[in-house]
């Protein structure tokens, strides 16, 4: 399915920043598959809303509702920010 149809799928505005088919489909493969507890918030919805307030420098609290639930998009923000560290090994920066 292409963008305008997801979009309109999952009624996303057009006036938002949206990940692309390919963009989401080169770090699909590099997200949690197995999951426990309540359904995920959709990846693609969560990350372009993640992109949209850093590229905005907005607020976690002012990003649009458009993006999901804000909580979300902090959460998994900081949890990928920590994640990244432990892999990359730099634990011991702050």
């Amino acid at each position: 399915m292409g963008s305008h149809g997801l979009r309109e799928e999952i009624g996303m505005n057009r006036d938002l920043f949206w990940l692309s088919d390919e963009q989401f489909q080169r770090i699909s493969p590099h997200l949690p598959r197995d999951t426990r507890g309540k359904p995920r918030v959709d990846d693609r919805r969560v990350i372009s809303g993640i992109v949209h307030v850093l590229k905005s420098g907005g607020r976690w609290v002012d990003a649009p509702a458009g993006y999901g639930p804000r909580k979300t998009l902090y959460n998994r923000y900081v949890r990928w920010a920590v994640f990244r560290r432990r892999t990359l090994g730099l634990t011991h920066f702050r």
